[in-house]
């Protein structure tokens, strides 16, 4: 039987067009795929989610429809809906939220999953939505493997490890269910970036002070926190390869897979289109075929109106 590689891809608004047409790409093309490449989850959120972390949401909001039809349209192909849910910051009354309790409501079939950091989220959803599998979230910097074994023998379907073990076989080696760890094989971040936390609080406030702003008059609009970094954030692809951190494809199916591990998650759901379409070539796609896999999914994108490209304005001669 051979062995599943699963990755976990970000995007349920942004990246849903491509990820859609990714899925049957592997289907119709599967010749195209590394050995055992299995896509295991989506990750993300429905903007402006209150819930949201890690990555701020785009200013806008889905409509009830839309997230009914793309968690059918996922679920539909064998694939989970992650919400990132990892805002740090919630309170009481942050659990009454219509559009987080409803998105969950919709997705609440017992395939889907979702990301947490905060206790109090955590037990709401626990209590609430029992049918989802709940998953510890590198927000949480959990940088010591003994405090890593511990957060695996608690109730989590899987625990996403800080981007700081990658490649350190010694510490990777000590984890005791490797099959239950997930790695982040493309994080942006300088190794060991002192403002990484920082970045996850910013997003997380920002996340509610742009909610707040909706509902305010552009006169009594509430600034949100400034944020600059200088560890990377903006990093392009090719940049982050030369990191200790960088995980590359041949180290997954020639050390992580061997050693026991089998998720992988690819970062990216806020990144630039071609940024991320340049990522899933690299790390899913077989060299050979990475110039017609990236061509068949540009030629369906533009086919299916999803992309396009401006045509020249017609003149006059003389």
């Amino acid at each position: 039987m051979e062995m599943e590689v699963r990755f976990h891809l970000p995007g349920l608004r942004q990246n849903y067009p491509l990820n859609m047409t990714l899925l049957s790409m592997l289907e119709k093309r599967p010749q195209y795929f590394r050995e055992g490449v299995k896509i295991s989850s989506f990750f993300g959120e429905f903007p402006m989610s209150l819930w949201n972390g890690g990555r701020r949401s785009h200013n806008d909001q889905c409509s009830a429809d839309y997230v009914k039809n793309v968690i059918q349209s996922i679920n539909g192909k064998g694939v989970p809906v992650r919400y990132t849910y990892t805002n740090m910051f919630l309170d009481e009354e942050d659990l009454k939220d219509p559009y987080c309790n409803f998105c969950m409501q919709a997705a609440d079939n017992g395939m889907n999953e979702i990301l947490v950091v905060s206790p109090l989220l955590e037990e709401y959803v626990r209590k609430n939505y029992p049918g989802f599998r709940i998953n510890s979230s590198t927000c949480k910097e959990i940088r010591d493997i003994d405090q890593v074994n511990q957060e695996l023998r608690k109730d989590y379907n899987l625990v996403v490890l800080d981007y700081n073990f990658n490649n350190d076989f010694e510490a990777l080696s000590r984890i005791e269910d490797k099959g239950r760890c997930e790695i982040l094989v493309n994080a942006v971040c300088q190794p060991n970036c002192p403002r990484r936390g920082g970045h996850y609080a910013n997003e997380s406030k920002n996340q509610k002070i742009q909610l707040k702003n909706r509902q305010r008059t552009p006169d009594r609009q509430i600034p949100l926190e400034p944020w600059h970094c200088d560890y990377g954030e903006h990093n392009e692809f090719h940049t982050i390869q030369g990191y200790s951190t960088y995980v590359s494809p041949e180290d997954i199916w020639e050390k992580y897979v061997p050693m026991g591990f089998r998720n992988f998650k690819l970062e990216g759901r806020t990144a630039n289109f071609f940024y991320i379409l340049e990522v899933y070539c690299h790390y899913l796609i077989r060299p050979e075929y990475r110039v017609d896999a990236a061509t068949t999914l540009l030629n369906s994108l533009e086919a299916s109106h999803v992309i396009g490209l401006a045509r020249p304005k017609p003149g006059r001669w003389p």
